[in-house]
């Protein structure tokens, strides 16, 4: 299954408030040798953004409390103009949901509960997109 992406290198930011897809997704993306870090909403992954450094993908589920994932995706867009960001999205919320994220906005998207084949796979797709080196940088 993890055999195809060699994640050595790379640095992937999950954000979800579910634990139980926080700690699987570390563990299968940990197996593909990926620097990954965790936050339990959006805001805690934008102070990670802002202090941790740069993410070569960031992972994103939409409902989430405090900060929310279209919050987070909003901020972002403000923060690093010009900067294409290198966000997938996993949502419960349906297609509506996502059809409300501006199209340049993700990477790509996913309904939960997803096939973590397929989720691996557009990983993988999105990482070949930003192989140019740029992903989400922090403020200069």
């Amino acid at each position: 299954m993890t055999g195809k992406i060699d994640g050595s290198g790379r640095k992937i930011l999950v954000i979800d408030d579910d634990l139980a897809i926080r700690v699987l997704l570390q563990a299968v993306l940990k197996r593909m040798k990926f620097t990954v870090d965790l936050a339990e909403d959006g805001q805690v992954g934008l102070d990670k953004l802002k202090h941790d450094g740069s993410y070569d993908l960031i992972l994103l589920d939409l409902m989430m409390p405090r900060v929310n994932g279209y919050e987070f995706i909003d901020r972002v867009r403000k923060e690093y103009p010009g900067q294409r960001p290198h966000i997938i999205v996993f949502t419960a919320a349906g297609k509506r949901g996502v059809e409300k994220i501006p199209a340049d906005s993700v990477c790509n998207s996913i309904l939960k509960p997803f096939d973590l084949e397929k989720f691996i796979e557009m990983i993988g797709e999105c990482l070949v997109e930003s192989h140019d080196g740029h992903g989400v940088l922090p403020p200069a």
